[in-house]
């Protein structure tokens, strides 16, 4: 097996992923190879602007930062934002194109530090010279380099290899390319620098898209709450399935952490409507990352073991739903909490229809609740109860679901956001808090 390595020096995630990647390919006897790529000219090539990072709500923009933090601290990497970013990458990649091979591994660690930890403009070519030379590069080398990197085989190098990014579906970076022994199987793609795990299992044998041999085929039970618990606001929608795999995960969090969950129901098209987001993310993105997250939604499914198939009607309004769970949890929170793994089953693995009385019916009988509770969905009581939730959720930071919200004494709560962050709520019940510059 081997690993293709995507990257630019611009991304910050990217630089992440880069601190841990070789160390991950020689665990597992890998070969690992770097492939430079202007991101700008990637985003621009799939008609994704100046990316995504250009058209963030500013609850997810400031999420976004903390997350950052957040991830640097988990990996244990410096990390600092520069004032300046984004800078041009352009003279530090085709500098690296003309560097000599051996020397790539030392160059690239060298140029993500200037950039991602001390703050330098690798812009200026005397910053660089300087950056490469401290490094240990020879002077003949990297003053070779940084004349080459103006020359035109050198641009069209990088353009030839941001084209090829765009052939292999990559839409962002860090992208990391598994390719199996067997060469008849197309490579993996993975994306982030929170899929190193998955790129992880992948090298030992792991085919994510594959039909999982065996999954669970029932939501799981909530487990009850016992005592005087921490408390962690968990607001969902199923109308995500995001927020499908964060509920199959509430209790074994609960377990292992003894803090109550507590289920937060809210209507995600009004939240999004509020904020300025359009209603179905996934139907905004560039035709290669709509792609590749819907692979990825699958692959989620096979992780956590949970049955999945994505709804031939979707997305479907979960009005009606929603105010479900609500009346169920005010009157049950352990059979709240399985109503909602029951409602998010019947539409995220049996293509149900969440507006079908019947349906409903049914999963309110299965979950031992009384099928009148669905009379009382159209009450006044019932409407303003998730019309305030979803208000709640908004003043709370939150954009999107799931979003775990986890309290601390003395300081204001934190958010998490994704099925993909239970380690960093379960960290942070632990007392985890890393600083995030600009934030308390």
């Amino acid at each position: 097996m081997r690993v293709e390595f995507w990257f630019d020096f611009s991304c910050p995630y990217a630089y992440l992923a880069s601190t841990k990647i070789a160390a991950l390919c020689e665990r597992h006897k890998t070969a690992l190879t770097y492939h430079p790529m202007l991101l700008g000219g990637v985003f621009r090539s799939i008609g994704a602007g100046d990316g995504p990072m250009r058209t963030l709500s500013p609850q997810k923009a400031k999420h976004l930062h903390a997350d950052l933090y957040r991830w640097a601290s988990a990996l244990n990497v410096p990390f600092v934002m520069p004032a300046s970013h984004p800078m041009r990458t352009v003279l530090a990649l085709r500098t690296l194109l003309s560097l000599p091979k051996a020397t790539w591994p030392r160059a690239i660690d060298a140029i993500y530090a200037a950039y991602w930890q001390a703050s330098i403009d690798i812009t200026v070519a005397d910053n660089l010279r300087h950056v490469l030379a401290t490094a240990g590069l020879a002077e003949a080398d990297v003053t070779h380099a940084l004349a080459a990197a103006e020359l035109p085989a050198a641009k069209a190098e990088l353009h030839q290899r941001t084209s090829q990014a765009v052939a292999h579906g990559i839409f962002g970076a860090p992208a990391m390319l598994v390719f199996p022994d067997d060469e008849s199987l197309a490579p993996l793609l993975f994306w982030g620098q929170d899929r190193l795990a998955w790129v992880e299992a992948a090298l030992q044998g792991w085919r994510p898209d594959e039909v999982a041999a065996t999954h669970v085929t029932t939501p799981p039970a909530a487990q009850p709450s016992e005592g005087d618990r921490v408390a962690v606001d968990v607001y969902v929608d199923i109308a995500s399935p995001y927020a499908y795999f964060g509920l199959h995960q509430i209790a074994a969090l609960g377990k292992r952490t003894g803090a109550t969950l507590v289920v937060r129901p809210i209507l995600l098209g009004a939240l999004f409507r509020d904020i300025g987001q359009v209603d179905v993310p996934l139907f905004g993105f560039p035709l290669p990352k709509q792609r590749y997250v819907s692979q990825e939604i699958s692959r989620w499914a096979h992780w956590l073991g949970i049955p999945f198939s994505f709804p031939t009607k979707f997305p479907q309004r979960t009005v009606t739903a929603q105010r479900l769970i609500l009346l169920a949890l005010a009157s049950d929170a352990e059979r709240g909490l399985n109503l909602a793994l029951r409602l998010g089953h019947l539409f995220w693995a049996q293509n149900g229809d969440l507006n079908d009385a019947a349906q409903l019916h049914m999963c309110l009988t299965e979950c031992g609740l009384p099928p009148s509770l669905l009379d009382q969905c159209s009450t006044d009581a019932a409407k303003q109860g998730l019309i305030d939730a979803t208000a709640a959720a908004r003043n709370a930071g939150v954009f999107g679901v799931p979003t775990w919200v986890v309290p601390r004494d003395q300081a204001a709560p934190l958010l998490f956001w994704g099925q993909d962050r239970v380690d960093f709520v379960e960290r942070a019940l632990a007392g985890w808090a890393p600083p995030i510059p600009g934030q308390p």
